[in-house]
């Protein structure tokens, strides 16, 4: 099964509310307050979160954004060489 991986980040919230954030993630002291790397096992899952974290926080003050992984397989004189590629979506709540 295939996962979404994202990475949230979170500003201009009090402690309180930080605390109650349902993930495993690290407190900033600078821009931003909170970034975390989250899982999803679909993007119905990650709109849910989305939701219930625009909830919690009563407002806007987070991205949620996704790491999209690909992989270019080439051969070459030394062998077989992977590259892995990954680029972040910035989804604007």
């Amino acid at each position: 099964m295939r996962t979404i991986e994202a990475i949230l980040l979170v500003w201009g919230v009090r402690d309180e509310v930080l605390r109650k954030i349902p993930v495993e993630g690290s407190w900033l002291y600078g821009e931003y307050d909170f970034i975390a790397r989250v899982e999803f096992s679909s993007e119905v899952e990650m709109e849910a979160f989305e939701r219930s974290l625009r909830r919690l926080i009563n407002g806007n003050t987070f991205k949620l954004m996704p790491v999209k992984l690909s992989a270019i397989k080439r051969e070459t004189e030394e062998g077989v060489v992977i590259s892995r590629l990954e680029s972040v979506k910035v989804s604007v709540p």
